[in-house]
């Protein structure tokens, strides 16, 4: 018998000669192929389409058929063009097989034939064929790779990334089911980040040692195929705790792909197949294996451009916050204050700026102490920020004193919005159990376009004159 390698040749035979046939068959069979024959050529091209062929012996000369039109016929084929075609003749007219070969035909044999020549033949046109399709299949991997690459490449995040990658993957080799699950630091668990079977989800924890196909190739670095989950030895625990649980696992075969990122973190593309889907193979791991790696790059700069993002806006934002409030400080605001004011001007708009102070202040620090005097600042502007709106911005501008700016709001919304913060504030409970706290507030409100309004520092001495007649009246109230 021939080796594994030639017992998965799969040669047809088209020949009106059931001798000839009988003969043929039984020779490829003893020598390990799978040969199937057909009579006529009535239905070849249907036969070829519908069953895997790797090499077909065709009669030059049977009944009603011109023998090298059928071969121009099944070379001009998309699906055949590579079918590698043995002529039989039972005639070896020279010009005839150099017009065969000159059509497409591998070969050309006459009969009758020598079996240890035409085995010979058959073995050396099979070895060609799998050699141009391995070489047209690498060629498509790295086609396809460099278009997912493409596409991996204008994405800006991480999560972008991994998304495209089983999106991708999943589509080129044709699975149901690929996703990327990265290990936690210091822990048996681990974060599925993006899933082709289901793209809103992310930030799934999964424990890896319920996944052994998973751990193994995450700390081992070293990629693994089972190619058949319900036989395979590697499975066998797996399986027995699928019983144990009643579970119906329609996972067919699986694959993990490894792979590590800048600073230690590791993780791993993991695909499975279901249903119809196609065994995984050595390829398609070869092909993930090369997508993963070239894109893994990609991913550390979109991390590490996340991060300067990050560390960029917390700058920004220790740069314009109050540290105790956490709402805008004095330049943050004057910087928005001149913004919405420019706005206000350019498109005939409106805007309003409440000043706030807190009555009697001096007073509370005094009495209960500067920790008591923060903490009751704290809570004063946790209140603003539940009443403001998305548009509304909030700023202490020092000591007890806040502003609160009110885009598109003219007088009568300012007003409104004032009167709500009088009551939300004195109906309120400031500082702590022990040592409660009631508080008012004097507020004033400045409101654009006005005459005496040119720029946001005439808006805010507006406001805060207002606010210090709210003062001289009695305090907690407002004043425009």
């Amino acid at each position: 018998m021939s080796s594994g390698a030639n017992a998965s040749g799969r040669i047809l035979i088209v020949d009106d000669d059931p001798l000839v046939t009988r003969s043929l068959t039984v020779l490829l069979e003893q020598h390990g192929y799978h040969a199937t024959s057909l009579s006529t050529a009535e239905r070849l091209i249907e036969h070829l389409d519908g069953h895997r062929t790797d090499l077909l012996i065709l009669d030059i000369g049977l009944p009603g058929v011109d023998g090298l039109a059928l071969l121009e016929q099944i070379k001009s084929h998309q699906g055949h063009r590579d079918l590698p075609v043995l002529m039989l003749s039972a005639t070896s007219l020279e010009e005839t097989s150099v017009e065969a070969l000159g059509r497409g035909a591998a070969d050309f044999i006459s009969k009758p034939f020598r079996p240890g020549d035409l085995l010979a033949r058959i073995d050396a046109h099979l070895r060609a064929g799998r050699e141009l399709q391995r070489a047209r299949v690498e060629a498509l991997s790295q086609v396809e790779i460099a278009d997912i690459l493409r596409e991996v490449m204008i994405s800006l995040t991480p999560a972008e990334i991994f998304h495209v990658l089983v999106r991708r993957v999943s589509r080129a080799l044709g699975i149901s089911r690929c996703s990327i699950v990265l290990a936690e630091r210091d822990t048996d668990m681990g974060t599925v980040v993006a899933a082709c079977e289901n793209p809103s989800l992310r930030h799934l924890s999964i424990e890896l040692r319920r996944y052994p196909e998973l751990l193994g190739p995450i700390v081992t670095g070293e990629a693994l195929l089972i190619r058949d989950v319900h036989s395979d030895p590697f499975f066998a625990k797996t399986r027995e705790l699928w019983r144990t649980e009643g579970r119906l696992v329609p996972t067919t075969s699986v694959a993990a792909v490894p792979f590590t990122l800048k600073g230690g973190a590791s993780g791993a593309l993991y695909m499975r197949t279901t249903g119809d889907d196609h065994e995984l193979t050595p390829q398609d791991v070869s092909f993930a294996s090369q997508v993963v790696h070239a894109a893994m790059p990609l991913a550390e700069k979109a991390y590490d451009f996340e991060e300067a993002l990050r560390r960029q806006d917390e700058m920004r934002q220790l740069a314009e916050t109050d540290p105790l409030t956490g709402l805008f400080n004095r330049r943050a605001f004057r910087e928005r204050l001149t913004r919405e004011l420019d706005r206000a001007e350019r498109y005939n708009g409106i805007v309003s700026c409440l000043m706030l102070d807190i009555d009697h202040f001096k007073i509370l620090n005094d009495t209960y102490g500067h920790a008591l005097g923060d903490r009751v600042l704290t809570q004063l502007a946790e209140l603003l920020k539940r009443e403001q709106r998305a548009m509304d911005v909030l700023a202490r501008l020092g000591g007890e004193e806040f502003v609160v700016l009110l885009p598109e709001t003219g007088m009568r919304g300012a007003r409104i919005f004032a009167e709500r913060i009088l009551r939300r504030v004195s109906s309120a409970s400031f500082g702590d159990v022990r040592q409660p706290a009631t508080l008012t507030v004097s507020i004033g409100i400045g409101t654009f376009p006005d005459e005496r309004i040119n720029d946001g520092d005439s808006l805010l001495r507006l406001a805060d004159s207002n606010l210090l007649r709210a003062k001289a009246d009695g305090r907690n109230r407002y004043r425009d």
